[in-house]
């Protein structure tokens, strides 16, 4: 799965995720794609068959509710929360490696077609293995 991270993330962690060979960008990086419109960076993540993350819930799900009404199709957006996902500098590793096993069990560019999705935080054991952190 290609993804478009949406402006208000830091390009850190799509550099992050290159390095786990993921094909990942950051909209704040993308001349083409400063200033654009909700419809606008949906539109061509599209194009380039690439989900979208972002924390912006109320405007995406919207977007997603008309384009299933109106059978546009896209390649999935993947909700976070500040909360969740706090934006500090050094919280970034938490959700680089929640993006990461999410990518990994994802690899298409259809996995996620005109679906929404939570991103859950994972958490590594001692072992060095990741799951789901339970709330």
């Amino acid at each position: 799965m290609k993804l478009i991270l949406d402006e208000h993330f830091s390009p850190e962690i799509a550099r992050q995720l290159r390095r786990r060979r993921h094909d990942v960008i950051a909209a704040a990086t993308q001349t083409e794609l400063h200033g654009l419109s909700d419809a606008g960076l949906l539109a061509q993540a599209t194009l380039e068959h690439r989900a979208l993350m972002t924390e912006n819930v109320a405007d995406f799900a919207e977007l997603h509710r008309a384009a299933i009404i109106t059978g546009r199709r896209h390649y999935g957006l993947i909700f976070t929360s500040p909360r969740q996902f706090p934006r500090r500098t050094r919280a970034i590793g938490r959700l680089v490696r929640a993006l990461d096993a999410f990518l990994d069990a994802n690899r298409t560019d259809a996995a996620l077609e005109s679906q929404t999705w939570w991103l859950e935080p994972v958490i590594v054991t001692s072992r060095g293995r990741s799951h789901r952190e339970v709330r």
